[in-house]
């Protein structure tokens, strides 16, 4: 995602930008990422406080930053008038969110721009977006290798332009036409190298083109194949490192889904999508892996959370039952429980006792 947006930052016509993410942990850290290409870009949540927030919006506002990343409650009563492009960095989970967000450009007749980044697995919400809408979302193509080092050879040579016109009078423009005019007459070397000597100075190690980044190929059908392997391989209830196991209180016979799932922990539980591992949908509970340290206002939250009317009561899970047919029961009273298969084993004793005082 962050590759698709430096590409589209670099090769469209963009005034002012708001990139919207789910979390605010996530709006520090594109903006880091974004800064560190190169552009001009402040971070909003709702955890900042209000003076700084009101900073930095009109920051934006007048053009001392270019890109705002926030969150959906940060940016809420946001209005201004440069802003000629949303960009979800993040798909959102519920299309009002979705709304709003590309409410911000377009405005009193203005024209905007939004754009969606999405991953395969976030299909569904897109799905989800273009059926509350009633209008498909246009895939758009990204902008090649050669687009984006054309722009950036265009923005370099107007840069040079501008420079020039701007201090075509300076007087330190003319102590360095002199140095240069001195340097050919005692090296004998030709103007246009010591030009590009003097640009990949001013370039101080960053190259002017880019290169083509090592990112995995994007073959789905492949990718679900491993996926599936690598589910069939391993044990049903193992988390991965950092993870634990969660109870949920609903399952099948509420007609829940994955989505409805991860929508409502991400957005109660302020988590990213990337941090709800699996998840397993039983008839009356569901099991959903999450990180093991949650806070207590998350863990709060998500008890009171609600999906399809009924209260999600997280917990954590007190152990996998070991046989399929514990699906039949509900989670700490399955078929095979460790408390039912303690009455078990009490009722074996007492029938073997009676068998041995009849003999």
């Amino acid at each position: 995602k962050l590759e698709a947006m430096t590409r589209l930052l670099e090769t469209e016509e963009t005034d002012g930008m708001i990139a919207f993410v789910r979390t605010r942990n996530m709006t520090e850290e594109l903006t880091t990422k974004l800064v560190a290409r190169g552009f001009a870009a402040a971070a909003i949540s709702g955890d900042i406080p209000q003076n700084i927030r009101e900073k930095t919006v009109e920051d934006l506002r007048h053009g001392r930053i270019d890109i705002l990343v926030a969150t959906d409650v940060a940016a809420r009563g946001l209005d201004v008038e440069r802003i000629s492009h949303v960009v979800n960095y993040d798909i959102p989970h519920d299309t009002s969110s979705y709304v709003h967000r590309i409410g911000r450009t377009g405005r009193a007749g203005r024209q905007g721009d939004a754009i969606l980044l999405m991953t395969p697995r976030e299909r569904y919400l897109l799905r989800s977006i273009e059926k509350a809408t009633k209008q498909p979302v246009e895939e758009m193509q990204l902008p090649t290798l050669d687009e984006v080092n054309a722009s950036r050879r265009a923005a370099f040579s107007e840069n040079i332009t501008q420079t020039m016109a701007a201090h075509a009078e300076d007087q330190e423009l003319t102590v360095y036409r002199d140095l240069v005019s001195n340097y050919i007459d005692e090296h004998d070397v030709a103007a246009v190298d010591i030009a590009a000597a003097l640009a990949l100075m001013a370039q101080d190690g960053r190259p002017l083109e880019a290169k083509e980044p090592d990112l995995p190929a994007l073959n789905l059908r492949g990718r679900r194949k491993e996926q599936g392997a690598e589910r069939s391989s391993r044990p049903k209830r193992a988390t991965k490192e950092g993870h634990a196991t969660y109870w949920i209180a609903v399952g099948h016979k509420d007609k829940v889904g994955p989505g409805n799932i991860v929508g409502a922990i991400a957005n109660e539980g302020n988590l990213d999508i990337s941090e709800i591992g699996d998840i397993t949908i039983r008839p009356t509970f569901s099991l959903v892996e999450l990180p093991e340290d949650l806070s207590g206002k998350q863990e709060s939250a998500l008890k009171n959370a609600v999906v399809a009317g009924r209260k999600l009561n997280l917990r954590l899970d007190r152990g996998a039952p070991q046989s399929s047919f514990a699906s039949r029961g509900s989670h700490g009273g399955g078929f095979d429980s460790p408390e039912r298969g303690q009455k078990k084993k009490q009722r074996w004793s007492k029938a073997k006792k009676r068998q041995e005082q009849q003999y």
